[in-house]
C-alpha cells in the first residue's frame, strides 16, 4: 500500500511539473508497452500448481496501471471435453490447438506421460516453433518438448528427480540438473515446480524489463531472482553397502569422522586393501571416487550445520572438515550452486538456530 501511495503521489507531481520559467510543463506522454499473447497447453494429467502460476503471472492484470497493456492468456487443448488434473478434478478448456498458431508464447504444462499426449499437440508445437514462436516448458513439460523433437541437441532443465529419466529417454539432449531454468532463446525449460515462478518472471523481465518484473514479484510475494539453482535441493544418499566386510565399516567410519583429516591411503589401510584396490572397489560401489565422495559428504554435513545451527561460517568449515571458510565456499558453491550464507538464509530452521 505504501508503494502504491508513493507511486500515485509521484505521478500526480509529474503532472504538475513546471519549466525553469515557472510555466507549467506539458504532461509527458506515457510509454505504452506492446501487449503479448500467451497460451498454455493442458491435457489429462496436468499439474494444477504450474497452471496456477501461469494464470497468476500472465492472466491477472489487476495490478497493472490502467491503460497499460499486459499479456492475454489462452488456455488451450486438443479436446472439447473436460481435462482431468493429476489430482482428479476437471477443468473446461476454452480454446483449441488452432490458437497456438496465433500467439507469441506457448507454455507447455508438466506431464510425466508424454506418450499419452496426442500427436496433434506435438504437431502444433512443431509448427509454432517453425514460425518462430517462443516456447517454454514448466517442470516435467520438458518431456513433451523432447517427445516433439524440439530439444534435440539442446541443453534443458526439468525437476531434479526426473533429470536422469529425461536424459535416458532422450539421449540427444543435455540435461542440466543444477539450474532453475535454461534459456536457449526460442525454447526455455524450467526445473522443479516452484522454478516455474522463476522462469515466468524471467519472461516478464525479457518482455517488460526488470522494474516491471520486480513489481510483479512483490505482488506474488516472491524474490525477483533467486540465488543459486535447484542443486541446493537435491538429496544424494549413499548407496546401501554390504556391511559384512571392512570396506563398508571404513565408509561408515569416514562418515562419522568427516571433520578429521583423511586420505585415500588412510581409508585403504583401514580396509586392509591397497589404495588402488580400495579406489576401484569404492568407484564400483558408490559410482564416484573416494575424494569426490568425501567432498560431497562434507558439503552435505555443512548443509545440515547451516540448517540447524547458528555456528559461524568458519566454525561450520572446521566441523565439516574443510578447515577454512574459503575452502568451504569454494566446494559449496561448486556443488550447491550458491554460497553457504545464502543457503543458510534460505534453509535455516528458525526454531532451532
Amino acid at each position: 500500500m505504501i508503494d502504491t501511495v508513493r507511486d500515485k503521489a509521484a505521478k500526480s507531481m509529474s503532472r504538475r511539473e513546471t519549466t525553469a520559467s515557472g510555466k507549467a510543463a506539458k504532461p509527458r506522454r506515457a510509454v505504452k508497452r506492446p501487449s503479448r499473447d500467451v497460451a498454455i497447453v493442458v491435457y489429462d494429467g496436468f499439474t494444477p500448481f504450474e497452471l496456477g502460476v501461469v494464470c497468476e503471472v500472465f492472466g491477472d492484470d489487476r495490478w497493472v496501471p490502467p491503460g497499460d497493456p499486459w499479456y492475454r492468456l489462452f488456455i488451450c487443448g486438443d479436446t472439447s471435453t473436460p481435462v482431468t488434473a493429476d489430482t482428479g478434478f476437471q477443468i473446461l478448456v476454452p480454446h483449441g490447438l488452432e490458437t497456438l498458431a496465433k500467439v507469441d508464447t506457448i507454455i507447455v504444462a508438466p506431464t510425466y506421460r508424454p506418450e499419452e499426449v496426442s500427436k496433434q499437440v506435438f504437431e502444433a508445437l512443431r509448427r509454432a516453433h517453425a514460425r518462430g514462436c517462443r516456447i517454454l516448458s514448466l517442470c516435467g513439460g520438458a518431456f513433451v518438448l523432447a517427445e516433439a523433437g524440439l530439444l534435440e541437441g539442446r541443453r534443458a532443465a526439468t525437476h531434479w528427480a526426473d533429470c536422469e529419466e529425461l536424459a535416458r529417454r532422450y539421449p540427444g539432449l543435455s540435461v542440466d540438473s543444477g539450474v532453475l531454468f535454461v534459456d536457449e532463446g526460442d525454447i526455455l525449460t524450467g526445473a522443479g515446480s516452484a522454478a516455474s515462478i522463476d522462469l515466468c518472471l524471467h519472461i516478464v523481465r525479457q518482455d517488460y524489463g526488470s522494474e516491471v518484473a520486480t513489481q510483479l514479484a512483490r505482488q506474488l510475494v516472491v524474490p525477483p531472482q533467486r540465488d543459486g539453482g535447484q542443486a541446493q535441493y537435491i538429496e544424494r544418499p549413499l548407496p546401501v553397502l554390504d556391511d559384512s566386510d571392512l570396506f563398508a565399516d571404513t565408509v561408515a567410519w569416514a562418515q562419522e569422522h568427516l571433520d578429521e583429516p583423511m586420505t585415500v591411503e588412510d581409508l585403504a589401510l583401514r580396509s586392509a586393501m591397497s589404495p588402488r584396490t580400495f579406489a576401484r572397489r569404492f568407484l564400483l560401489a558408490t559410482g564416484t571416487t573416494p575424494y569426490q565422495w568425501l567432498v560431497r559428504q562434507r558439503v552435505q554435513l555443512a548443509q545440515r550445520l547451516l540448517e540447524v545451527s547458528d555456528l559461524s561460517i568458519e566454525s561450520v568449515a572446521e566441523k565439516s572438515g574443510f578447515c577454512t571458510a574459503g575452502n568451504l565456499r569454494k566446494h559449496f558453491s561448486r556443488l550447491v550452486h550458491t554460497s553457504p550464507q545464502a543457503y543458510r538464509h534460505t534453509f535455516q530452521d528458525r526454531t532451532t538456530a
